[in-house]
């Protein structure tokens, strides 16, 4: 009877915590659930943009403990709100990493023409329509990203010796790079705004992927073997990866 009776609580336990919304600061928030067997307590974050929370449930952690502790919460919530880095617009006058490096957007005179990069002024200069600058400019870093990702998958995939289908560049919220168990490789667009070799890291990290679909051992040789700076690429990431996801097309409301 006890042994029925804890296999039923076990599963109640770990039945999935819906998001919610709560006003922090009159501002909604929206909060996400995740069940983690490891994990040894509850644990909470901001997430990847720090405009939502995700916490982390062990096991055990039913839906009303889980809801409690987010609103006792709050005040800490409140506090690492305050102090994220503010949304980048990509629009005229706004400053982006690319490759590592800031520039300076520019809206061109030109009504037609291509983006085009002055690499003396560190200037982007972006034509047409100023109403559609901040659109064209995120279409052209993502063909900027795909041309750089491309080629160093390629790369890797000779040195690996392993094949790829294709390469695609997503609006990723919380990786950097992906491989479906078909070959498909899926980078974020905003590695075109790290150093070069940081997104040479992430191309090497997913082409390794092709021989093992895992992050054992024989994966991170395979890694290192080919990318000697992959343990600072990854290092760089926990420093600066939220950095990069301030930056976006689109007008925030109410983040």
């Amino acid at each position: 009877m006890a042994g029925l009776l804890r296999k039923f609580v076990n599963a109640w336990s770990e039945v999935p915590v819906e998001p919610v919304s709560i006003l922090v600061d009159n501002q909604p928030v929206i909060v996400s659930f995740r069940r983690n067997s490891k994990a040894k307590r509850i644990i909470l974050r901001l997430t990847r943009e720090s405009t939502g929370v995700v916490v982390t449930l062990p096991k055990n952690v039913n839906s009303a403990r889980a809801l409690a502790f987010v609103e006792k919460s709050v005040p800490w919530i409140s506090k690492h709100l305050k102090q994220r880095s503010p949304r980048t617009v990509l629009g005229h006058g706004s400053i982006i990493p690319l490759r590592g490096i800031a520039h300076e957007v520019r809206a061109g005179a030109a009504r037609r023409g291509l983006i085009t990069v002055d690499s003396e002024a560190c200037h982007i200069i972006v034509p047409g329509d100023p109403r559609h600058l901040s659109r064209r400019l995120q279409d052209w870093l993502k063909a900027e990203a795909k041309a750089d990702l491309t080629a160093a998958s390629v790369r890797y995939g000779k040195a690996m010796e392993v094949s790829f289908r294709r390469v695609s560049i997503r609006d990723q919220k919380s990786r950097w790079g992906s491989c479906s168990a078909s070959g498909d490789l899926s980078y974020n667009w905003r590695l075109i705004l790290a150093p070069g070799h940081i997104l040479d890291y992430v191309a090497a990290h997913e082409v390794a992927h092709r021989q093992h679909m895992n992050h054992g051992p024989k994966f991170w040789r395979l890694v290192l073997k080919h990318c000697p700076h992959a343990s600072t690429a990854k290092h760089w990431f926990k420093s600066n990866g939220a950095e990069l996801h301030r930056f976006t097309a689109h007008q925030i409301v109410n983040s």
